[in-house]
């Protein structure tokens, strides 16, 4: 049977068709569902196997990107959540979606603090980074170069060996923790992605290869346990060559959603 996902929906958000394409393309089932009806209590988490939050513009981010889609999470399926991760269940968030997750305290989740024997859904979620304006000031829409980090926490990510092209869409996807959080996100494994050049090397912050000035050129994360998964760019948007300004193989980001199918698999 092929693993099943569902891709939760906010009003505003718009990479649902796309990201729905990708998974079926990566040989899983795909359900795309308003959180009100998961409110509503019309579908429960547990019956899938891996959930994404796509991109787009929850809530008009009136509030700040991802802020009230966050909200949500916390206020509405913050126990489901943390009962569906704590199971080892896979979640991504793409763009707003990582936004979201960021804003909720979902990811990173908490970096080495963690008692001995505490299920995960007991946890209090507190935020360490944020996602705020590009260094730029402007809105960002071009295409980058992301370097998966073989040593992510994430076995999805640390199973992709190229670089993914594909591109971004955001005005506030510059990643900022402080010192303190940068070392223990490092030292969690918790560093998935990152901007780089197109021979894999590391953009070092250069503009506009990292295009919102993100520290440590991150481009997402994961958590300690690597089964939560957050980025900027737009993996769902490179699924086949000839959506490449270049028309060229490689570089896919159905590398991404081939490796989460595979590992549930």
């Amino acid at each position: 049977m092929k693993p099943s996902v569902l891709i939760l929906h906010a009003s505003g958000t718009n990479r649902d068709e796309e990201t729905v394409r990708a998974c079926e393309m990566a040989g899983a089932r795909a359900e795309v569902v308003h959180i009100n009806r998961m409110r509503a209590g019309e579908r429960r988490l547990a019956d899938y196997d891996m959930l994404i939050l796509p991109g787009g513009f929850s809530y008009g981010d009136a509030l700040g990107a991802g802020v009230r889609w966050a909200l949500d999470l916390r206020v509405y399926l913050q126990d489901e959540l943390l009962d569906f991760a704590g199971r080892g269940r896979l979640i991504l968030g793409i763009c707003n979606g990582f936004q979201a997750l960021v804003k909720s305290g979902l990811l990173p989740g908490a970096l080495g603090d963690e008692k001995e024997g505490e299920p995960a859904r007991e946890k209090p979620i507190e935020r360490e980074v944020t996602l705020t304006d590009n260094a730029q000031g402007r809105f960002e829409c071009r295409w980058v170069y992301l370097m998966p980090n073989a040593g992510a926490a994430a076995p999805v990510v640390s199973a992709i060996e190229e670089p993914i092209f594909c591109p971004v869409a955001h005005g506030e996807g510059r990643f900022r923790a402080g010192a303190d959080t940068l070392v223990r996100l490092r030292a969690g494994r918790c560093i998935a992605f990152q901007y780089a050049t197109a021979s894999g090397e590391l953009a070092e912050g250069a503009y506009p290869l990292n295009p919102n000035g993100s520290v440590a050129d991150i481009a997402g994360i994961c958590n300690p346990a690597g089964n939560i998964i957050g980025l900027m760019p737009h993996p769902e948007d490179h699924i086949e060559a000839v959506q490449s300004p270049s028309r060229r193989g490689g570089g896919l980001g159905l590398q991404l959603f081939k490796a989460m199918v595979e590992s549930v698999q």
